[in-house]
């Protein structure tokens, strides 16, 4: 059977998910309020404190009425209460974290999702392949629902799985890792906390590129001289203060510190002025090493990535908390107050040769550790995804030394809500030209290597097509599906769905279409094999040309072994089916008229449609034709 329909496929219910995650946000809510009840009682008591200081330091300094000693108790319950109220602070946005990972993935389970999230509208590609074509991108988009990453690389990460296929081992391997973390909530939530929200992917990468970067030619032994001189500045101040030997000393050896710091000027400045990239990128990355840092793991790609982790003696998060302190300590001699103190200390430069040091120490593990982070992370979401749809099952993917192969068995739209979700079989296959059927297998056309699919309009053509590409796009990040059962090899995805002409480029729809049919003719002349999924192909010019066109596109790209689906409304162009040798196969979505009503099953079919629904749908309308 071609292309044969299926009931919906019984599905796990994702009640547990869903009380999980209430009963964990009705917890979170409770203990919010209560921090905050807490916060604001030690906020009224530090204001009482604070009042209590005017009042005792009006009695001790202006009427003499008390000793002034008294003003030390409410200058240490002052203290006191401002220490704990950002302690309150702190728990308070603590349990709302909490409070809105559970409310996140509520509303995920109760599909309300969409608009809540990370939209990832920076990945967006008009030029790439298929990402607007199956609303990888946007509002409601696939990345949306996926996306519980907040680092960069993590983001990163999680988009490039959706935009670009691995080989099968490292599918099945990041299968596997999502597997294991599939029951570990409380990892996941504990990375959810973790930091705040990272810089962005220019940031990351500067910061990398920073840190990879060449050590600066600093002579040797300049920290010792630095020191020195330091030494003989803060000795020379204490000789005049203490001694007296009166201020010659010290104005001497502030001299020769200057004399030592204009020398070094050229070479200590570009360091401090390099390492002005944004550090704060990596707050969150640090917090989510420290989660993992203390996590062991069985699956192969989680333990590679644990081993990583494990390099210069010292954890990364503790490497990446040394580095901000750095930077915090190079932008103290901005302080005004500072400023001076900092110059009898050569501050500057201490803090150049301590920036050389972490560089050289820690520089070329920067990058694997901000990767290992990221791809744990990502992970962590697609574990997510498959908790909260326990019905959806993972694909298996084979290598395709027997040809290509897409066998889906119930499959749905993983965007649509699972109550409207219609579910369809669909098999696509191509024998590999080098090889001959064994005996008793398979006839090679049981299965066709693409469909041509008739139907109506609002039949469900283009969500077909939909439903194939992103349960594909699933299947290679290493994500479960929406189907029973989904069984694929390496396919380069193509398709030509949403196409929009433009007026900036002087480009029409019918020309975006076809420089689009020569996207995916490309892509289907290398490896992995095609999988092409065109919509209304070449309906933008006369009937005559479009079958002409449409059927030369067609056999050329099964000739080069793409295996893929075709919409038409042109019923002229299922006609070449019979012709193709077994190797395309018609199949349609029906519709009928009920009491004005236009209605559809959204059932696929074998064979061509056999009736339109246009004039239906123009007279229900009122259009007299």
């Amino acid at each position: 059977m071609t292309g044969g329909t299926a009931p919906n496929a019984p599905e796990a219910s994702a009640s547990e998910a869903a009380a999980t995650y209430a009963e964990g946000l009705a917890q979170a809510a409770i203990e919010e309020q209560a921090w905050r009840r807490r916060a604001s009682l030690a906020s009224n008591a530090r204001l009482v404190a604070f009042l209590g200081i005017l009042v005792v330091a009006w009695l001790g300094f202006g009427t003499h009425r008390i000793e002034r000693g008294w003003i030390a108790a409410p200058i240490a319950a002052f203290v006191a209460l401002v220490v704990a109220h950002d302690r309150l602070l702190r728990r308070e946005e603590r349990a709302a974290r909490i409070r809105q990972f559970h409310e996140d993935g509520l509303a995920r389970v109760e599909e309300r999702w969409a608009g809540r999230g990370d939209a990832g509208e920076r990945y967006r590609d008009p030029s790439h392949p298929y990402a607007g074509d199956l609303d990888l991108f946007g509002h409601g988009s696939l990345y949306e629902l996926l996306a519980t990453t907040r680092t960069a690389a993590g983001c990163d990460r999680l988009a490039r799985w959706l935009l670009e296929a691995d080989a099968p081992d490292a599918i099945r391997a990041r299968q596997a890792a999502v597997r294991e973390l599939i029951p570990r909530l409380d990892l996941r939530l504990e990375m959810a906390l973790a930091g705040d929200v990272a810089g962005t992917s220019v940031q990351q990468a500067a910061l990398t590129a920073w840190a990879a970067a060449p050590a600066a030619a600093l002579p040797g032994g300049i920290a010792w001289i630095a020191a020195f001189a330091s030494a003989l500045s803060l000795g020379g101040l204490g000789l005049w203060i203490f001694s007296g030997a009166g201020p010659l000393p010290f104005v001497a050896a502030l001299g020769l510190q200057g004399l030592l710091g204009l020398a070094l000027r050229s070479r200590v400045r570009p360091v401090l002025a390099a390492a002005e990239t944004p550090v704060q990128a990596l707050a969150r990355t640090a917090s989510l090493l420290a989660v993992v840092e203390g996590e062991h793991f069985a699956a192969p790609r989680l333990a590679a990535l644990r081993a990583e982790l494990e390099t210069t003696g010292h954890t990364p998060s503790a490497e990446l908390g040394a580095l901000r302190r750095l930077v915090d300590l190079r932008d103290a001699r901005a302080n005004q107050l500072f400023m001076p103190i900092a110059a009898l200390l050569m501050w500057g430069t201490h803090v150049a040769l301590a920036f050389e040091r972490w560089r050289a120490r820690c520089g070329p593990r920067l990058a694997i550790w901000v990767e290992a982070a990221g791809e744990i992370e990502a992970l962590c979401a697609l574990a997510s995804h498959a908790w909260e749809h326990p019905g959806d099952p993972f694909p298996e993917i084979v290598d395709g030394d027997r040809g290509p192969v897409f066998d889906g068995r119930a499959l749905g739209h993983p965007l649509l809500p699972r109550a409207a979700c219609i579910r369809n079989d669909l098999a696509l296959e191509a024998i590999a030209a080098d090889r001959t059927p064994e005996a008793g297998e398979r006839d090679p056309s049981a299965r066709p290597q693409a469909l041509v699919m008739s139907g109506s309009n609002m039949s469900g053509k283009s969500t077909m097509l939909r439903t194939v590409g992103c349960n594909a796009v699933l299947a290679f990040a290493g994500a479960p599906v929406r189907a029973r059962s989904l069984r694929l090899s390496p396919l380069r995805i193509a398709a030509s769905i949403r196409i929009v002409d433009s007026l900036q480029a002087g480009q029409s729809h019918f020309m975006a279409e076809i420089v689009r049919l020569r996207q995916v003719v490309e892509i289907a002349s290398g490896e992995p094999p095609a999988l092409f999924l065109l919509d209304e192909i070449l309906h933008g010019t006369n009937s005559h040309d479009r079958r002409i066109g449409a059927q030369a596109v067609i056999e050329g790209l099964i000739a080069k072994g793409a295996l893929g689906v075709v919409t038409t409304h042109d019923l002229a162009l299922t006609q070449m089916v019979p012709e193709s040798g077994g190797r395309l196969a018609n199949v349609h979505f029906e519709d009928h008229l009920e009491a004005g009503r236009m209605e559809f099953d959204y059932r696929l079919r074998d064979g061509v449609v056999e009736k339109s629904n246009a004039l239906e749908l123009m007279r229900s309308i009122g259009l007299d034709v």
